[in-house]
């Protein structure tokens, strides 16, 4: 298995050599992964773009903690070429601020090395001792946010993609600046789909209008904020559920890791399914009472872990094929609503 410090040198060849274009790998968030090919020139804009919003100069010590097969760690990257960043490399880990011994103008993490640091005074400390720090790959809980908000620092959340060659958004999470609304670069235009989902017209990193999955409310001078995923919503007898918004109602009742799926059901089309890591699903079936009729899942599976990518988020698509599986089997840990 290779380390950090070779798969940067691995990019730094790609990204040196003559070619105009790279290869950057999907995290399959929602469907299976894929590469595609990106322009170099747009990363590059799309790293200016971020340093110029955050204020980032040359000799600001940046934090890479992320894997490099995939652009969030790749932009890490451009972005210290691009504004001259000293970029301090770590192995990626749940505690990237473990051995970090010195204070940061700037770090890029997922919700969970967020929370993990946030457990361990020293390595909290540390964190609060890095000027600016941005969070993506994954979506940010209540109660993550809460904490989040006692910190002393920027922190931003992140909206993009890899087609966006990163993000194309940021929205402060605490200080005065806090709002429940992202906030687009000034270069990048949106609009709302006839389903509703999010429209992006970036010029400077895609050449295309991206037509997105992303449930969006927008604002009329452009601010937006993520509903939900458009492919995440639970058709079942006619009433429409997002899976996210379910999550985030469950996450203040739930201490186990869960995911909301769903199953082909015969009379409703689908039904709801709740995956959580307790055994105890007669006590779990208790905390789920807090949600509408409507939202309820209609079945409860215990398993062993959540799937996730390798970015650290929900694996959709896996976590389908572990309900149906379930289901199928008639396991004793499963009960119905």
């Amino acid at each position: 298995m290779e380390t950090i410090a070779e798969d940067l040198q691995t990019f730094l060849t790609e990204w040196h050599n003559p070619s105009p274009f790279l290869k950057v790998q999907t995290s399959g968030s929602t469907g299976t992964p894929k590469q595609i090919t990106v322009r170099k020139e747009q990363m590059v804009n799309s790293a200016r773009l971020t340093c110029d919003y955050l204020g980032l100069q040359q000799g600001d010590k940046a934090l890479l903690c992320m894997p490099l097969q995939y652009i969030a760690g790749k932009m890490m990257v451009v972005r210290s070429l691009v504004a001259g960043l000293d970029l301090i490399v770590r192995e990626p880990s749940g505690h990237p601020m473990a051995e970090i011994d010195t204070p940061l103008r700037f770090a890029a993490m997922i919700p969970l090395q967020v929370y993990n640091t946030l457990q361990i005074p020293t390595e909290r400390e540390r964190l609060c001792q890095t000027d600016i720090l941005i969070i993506g790959g994954g979506s940010i809980d209540k109660e993550l946010e809460e904490q989040i908000q006692m910190l002393p620092n920027q922190v931003y959340s992140t909206y993009g993609m890899t087609e966006t060659l990163s993000h194309i958004a940021l929205r402060r999470l605490n200080g005065s600046e806090a709002s429940p609304y992202y906030t687009p670069f000034p270069t990048v235009k949106l609009s709302l789909s006839p389903d509703h989902t999010l429209v992006i017209d970036a010029p400077q990193v895609t050449n295309d209008i991206l037509i997105t999955n992303d449930v969006a409310e927008l604002l009329p001078d452009g601010r937006f904020r993520i509903l939900g995923r458009k492919d995440n919503i639970i058709n079942s007898g006619g009433i429409k559920v997002q899976t996210e918004s379910v999550e985030a109602a469950l996450r203040p009742k739930l201490s186990a890791n869960f995911a909301i799926t769903a199953i082909p059901d015969p009379k409703f089309g689908e039904v709801i399914v709740l995956l959580v890591t307790d055994n105890n699903l007669i006590q779990v079936q208790k905390q789920i009472e807090v949600l509408p009729k409507y939202q309820r899942p209609k079945h409860l599976f215990s398993v062993d872990s959540i799937p996730l990518t390798g970015t650290g988020k929900i694996d959709r698509a896996a976590c389908k094929r572990l309900a149906i599986h379930a289901f199928e089997s008639n396991s004793q840990y499963k009960t119905k609503i």
